[in-house]
């Protein structure tokens, strides 16, 4: 097998390893709508700097990070997540994704991934380069405001 094929097979195993976990943490961060392009954008940044991204020791936050500072265009509006659909999931508080979008990123992202798909803290901690400690702070931060926001008392 020669160099390019190589680098082509570690490239496509890595985005098929990443790149499912990488849409659902910008969806917290962006949006539902915007997530794709984010995402898009981040893997395109991957395949073009794949050289240097495979050296690094935390290729798929990096490619968060590129996902979120090339969805700056959107940084200006709030992330817009869709009304719950009728019928199909178990209830959902319906103001749940405004109360959702008015959460700082860092919350949002936390609390998201953490409760709503199951992450654990030291998953998101690595995403996003930041210590459990501070995934901890944001999910308390979060859950406090969404709680607020909805008027639930515990």
């Amino acid at each position: 097998m020669i160099q390019g094929e190589v680098q082509t097979e570690s490239f496509a195993a890595f985005a098929d390893q990443v790149m499912p976990r990488l849409k659902a943490a910008l969806v917290a961060a962006v949006g539902v709508e915007r997530a794709a392009d984010a995402a898009g954008e981040a893997l395109a940044y991957a395949c073009e700097h794949w050289d240097r991204l495979q050296a690094m020791e935390n290729p798929a936050g990096y490619l968060y990070r590129v996902g979120v500072s090339r969805g700056r265009r959107w940084r200006r509006l709030p992330p817009v997540f869709p009304p719950p659909p009728d019928g199909e999931m178990p209830w959902v508080e319906p103001g749940l994704p405004r109360a959702l979008g008015r959460l700082s990123e860092r919350q949002r992202v936390a609390v998201v991934l953490v409760h709503c798909l199951d992450w654990t803290q030291d998953e998101v901690a690595e995403l996003l380069s930041i210590s459990r400690a501070t995934v901890q702070t944001h999910l308390e931060r979060g859950l406090h405001h969404l709680r607020n926001s909805l008027g639930v008392t515990s």
